[in-house]
């Protein structure tokens, strides 16, 4: 079970780590080690950012994601922003005609009119015909501070309306400056607020664009944290598994053992060398009495033979004390004698440690008569299992008694069934005979 859950955990995370990463590649897109570490920092950090027009009321923002190479984004880019194609043109057109101007920023653009802005500025492009780090190496040749691509048309190129990681397929070392993405949607509204913007920046249109960076290390789609719930979800789950399965044994076992208030209310007795000594449940037990006492009794039966004649008319000390307990036992709490115990009384050893029981041993009574020492007995049930060690008899639960007729006494039965042996029997007489064992004629 604990295989089959490590092993459907494992393919969870990794269906997760799937679906949930954002990453979309483009078939331009080559993964190469020359831009390793910038697209390992974005990736790990899940950075995001925005895109805002400071200079509408109120602000207008919209969603960006920076790209893998070039500088990141650690202090807010303010300047103007300018469409590429509103000063440039492709060196290589060859003439073409009414057509609007493409903006999408491919080498080689050369300048095109006299107007080119000077100050901090923001170049404004569209996705396609080229790769992106191409893109921004241009930008970043006319004098831009930084460069906001935006998506393509998805009835055109197919692609879905939404933010993508830009990576270089090649050697960006070179590239100085911070590049965002934004989709088609925000790419629209922004160039379309530009050319209706009554400001101009070296007798271009432009708008005050502010591009900020949020770098979150707890995004739900970076990859860090995929991987760490890759190794840590079959784990926790093995350790919910194995908690679930120590306290399921650990209930099943407190179910298999007797309550410790129903053992010390069992009936409990003590051997006093003559009889049974009764005792209820629930009483005190007094502590088992010290060897010592006894050894006191050897002593003064050793020291009988060296006292006096007068001492020794005088009855011995265990004469004198013996009687004197019986007595006072018999006094206090009731004492059945040998022959009138009933057959369960009548065990001479315990089945637990197979010892005999001696004068003053403790005993505990089970509900299906069976006795045993009291303190291991009360261990047995208490601790292990609350089953009679001899008769698998279950402690906690009343014991039924064997019905018997009132009208035939077990004693009777025994003579009725074992006749009385023949005096002067021989080998013919009858082993079944009712007749008297003197009659003549039963030979």
């Amino acid at each position: 079970m604990v295989f089959g859950l490590l092993c459907l955990s494992y393919f969870n995370a990794l269906l997760f780590f799937t679906i949930a990463s954002p990453v979309e590649l483009q078939p331009e897109v080559r993964f190469t080690a020359s831009s390793e570490r910038s697209r390992w920092l974005s990736w790990a950090w899940g950075t995001e950012s925005t895109v805002s027009v400071v200079d509408r009321s109120p602000v207008v923002s919209f969603p960006s994601r920076p790209a893998a190479f070039g500088a990141e984004i650690n202090d807010p880019i303010l300047g103007y922003v300018i469409p590429l194609s509103s000063f440039t043109v492709p060196c290589s057109a060859n003439g073409s005609g009414n057509a609007l101007p493409s903006n999408k920023g491919c080498p080689d653009l050369c300048i095109n009119g006299t107007s080119q802005p000077t100050e901090t500025w923001i170049a404004l492009v569209q996705r396609g015909k080229c790769e992106f780090v191409k893109k921004v190496r241009e930008a970043q040749r006319l004098g831009a501070r930084a460069v906001v691509v935006g998506g393509e048309d998805p009835d055109v190129s197919g692609f879905p309306d939404t933010l993508v990681n830009m990576y270089s397929p090649e050697d960006s070392s070179d590239i100085q400056i911070s590049a965002t993405y934004i989709k088609f949607s925000d790419y629209m509204q922004l160039y379309t607020l530009i050319s209706q913007s009554n400001t101009t920046h070296s007798g271009l249109r432009t708008l005050s664009l502010l591009i900020t960076a949020e770098y979150s290390a707890w995004e739900w789609y970076s990859p860090i944290i995929t991987f760490i719930i890759i190794l840590l979800l079959p784990s926790a789950l093995t350790f919910i598994t194995l908690l679930i399965h120590r306290i399921r044994a650990a209930r099943a076992a407190q179910r298999d053992r007797a309550p410790e208030d129903i053992v010390r209310n069992l009936p409990w007795r003590v051997w006093t060398g003559n009889g049974w000594e009764k005792h209820e449940g629930g009483e005190e037990i007094p502590p088992t009495p010290k060897a010592a006492s006894v050894v006191n009794l050897e002593g003064a039966l050793s020291s009988k033979d060296s006292s006096s004649p007068e001492e020794a008319s005088a009855p011995p000390l265990e004469e004198a004390t013996a009687p004197q307990l019986e007595e006072d036992a018999s006094t206090s709490l009731p004492v059945i004698p040998p022959e009138n115990q009933p057959w369960f009384e009548s065990q001479l050893e315990c089945a637990i440690c197979l010892s005999e029981f001696a004068k003053g041993d403790k005993v505990r009574v089970l509900p299906c008569h069976h006795i045993f020492h009291l303190r291991e007995v009360d261990e047995w049930l208490i601790q292990r299992k609350k089953l009679c060690p001899v008769c698998k008899a279950d402690v906690t639960q009343p014991h039924s008694e064997p019905s018997q007729s009132p009208l035939v006494d077990q004693t009777a039965q025994s003579h009725i069934l074992l006749p009385t042996p023949a005096v002067n029997a021989t080998e013919r007489t009858p082993l079944l005979s009712n007749d008297p064992p003197n009659d003549p004629e039963a030979h």
